[in-house]
């Protein structure tokens, strides 16, 4: 028990001073200046590629591709775990999700701390699709977080699906690999082909990927261990995903990236905390399987009908009562906030001058003195508290649902 506090503590306090060194010293920018200079280049650089490459342009590319970076991309995902969580790949599901809140947090990070800009357009196009994909055009290029994502992903499962059924073959093995490496190839080309990204954004996320999925398959027995069974998970996880918040780094100007990774990490926080209170009973290693008797293709249909409107109804009720609490605590405790889209009455012209009558000694201040905000954004913890909530009914309250109505 005191070995596991120690290194808990630890690693939370690793944290901590990384935040308050990197805020002391500015380190972000720093490192940014080095960096930022040789990326742009490279981008404009390898604008005469993309722009060769566009010259075969046809709308079977454009939906090829586009529907392709609508698979791989973070809403996909987000709608895909609680199905796999539902089956009873509950192993699968779990480091799948943690896999993916490190890859968006990490990715996210090096994109805002280089700063580099996507491929001009005009005179590349750009197409964008979906909202989402408006929406990732706003974001920084390198690395390509598509390609980060799918090689992790793609990847995991990939080593998942040959260790469990204990496939010896090397044909099917190669074969699966090929498979792998064949859609990897197709993300980075189609983001070339789309004009969302440049040579340098695919190659950085291939190599960030690969570093990435390596270190996971060094430590993911030793992370759903803990997850499943160690001491302290909730509240460790808690602090941890609270310091996260305040370690990410400030791009040079606002993007959404840093809301992306809020929502993923109030996800993985839920995933955690339901965990450790249902595992014996929903999501052990013995529990029903899609495909089986146990488990039939009708009853997983019914699981689906009865599990998506409850998430999504938590989701919008963790939300509302975030809306409410947070602001109460903040002005409790004396800590100025705005919002920027979720409470039009905390818009930030009346926050700022509300928060300059605030007394700068305030004791929560201080205690957040590492953080260069004078204000704080309250829906950063509304956007938080709603995944999260979401993310704990898929794995607590949604399997408790299924034994109740027997799915």
């Amino acid at each position: 028990m005191e070995s596991v506090a120690v290194w808990q503590g630890l690693a939370l306090s690793a944290i901590f001073s990384w935040i308050v060194v990197t805020s002391y010293f500015n380190l972000t920018k720093k490192i940014r200046s080095l960096l930022q200079p040789f990326v742009a280049h490279q981008v404009v650089t390898s604008t005469s590629v993309i722009l060769k490459i566009q010259k075969y342009q046809h709308k079977f590319w454009d939906a090829l591709f586009s529907g392709l970076s609508c698979v791989v991309s973070v809403p996909f995902y987000t709608a895909f775990l609680p199905l796999l969580f539902w089956s009873g790949h509950g192993k699968l599901a779990r480091q799948m999700t943690l896999l993916m809140a490190f890859c968006d947090y990490l990715g996210h990070c090096i994109k805002d701390v280089v700063s580099a800009p996507r491929p001009s357009c005009p005179p590349v196009r750009r197409i964008t699709a979906t909202k989402d994909e408006e929406d990732n055009a706003l974001e920084y290029g390198l690395p390509s977080s598509h390609t980060l994502n799918t090689v992790c992903l793609s990847g995991y499962l990939l080593y998942y699906v040959l260790s469990c059924a204990q496939i010896e073959d090397a044909c099917v093995k190669l074969a699966a690999v090929s498979l792998a490496c064949l859609l990897v190839g197709l993300i980075g080309f189609g983001r070339i082909y789309l004009g969302m990204h440049s040579l340098i954004d695919i190659i950085g996320g291939l190599a960030i990927g690969l570093v990435i999925l390596a270190m996971w398959l060094t430590v993911h027995e030793y992370i759903d261990g803990f997850i499943v069974s160690g001491q302290n998970v909730t509240s460790f996880w808690a602090a941890l995903s609270f310091l996260l918040l305040f370690a990410y780094p400030t791009p040079e100007l606002p993007t959404p990236s840093f809301e992306y990774h809020t929502a993923f990490n109030g996800v993985a926080f839920g995933i955690v905390a339901g965990l450790q209170q249902t595992y014996q009973q929903f999501h052990h290693e013995a529990v029903p399987r899609i495909f089986t008797s146990q488990l039939t293709i009708p009853a997983f249909l019914g699981r689906i009908l009865v599990g998506i409107p409850t998430i999504l109804t938590v989701k919008f009720c963790s939300k509302a009562l975030a809306k409410w609490i947070l602001p109460v605590v903040s002005n409790t405790l004396g800590i100025p906030i705005k919002s920027t889209s979720y409470i039009p009455l905390l818009n930030s012209s009346a926050t700022e001058k509300k928060s300059s009558e605030i007394k700068q000694s305030s004791y929560i201040q201080k205690m957040l003195f590492f953080s260069r905000q004078g204000v704080f954004d309250v829906d950063t913890g509304i956007r938080f508290l709603q995944y999260a909530g979401l993310a704990w009914s898929v794995v607590d309250l949604v399997p408790s649902l299924f034994a109740y109505v027997r799915l």
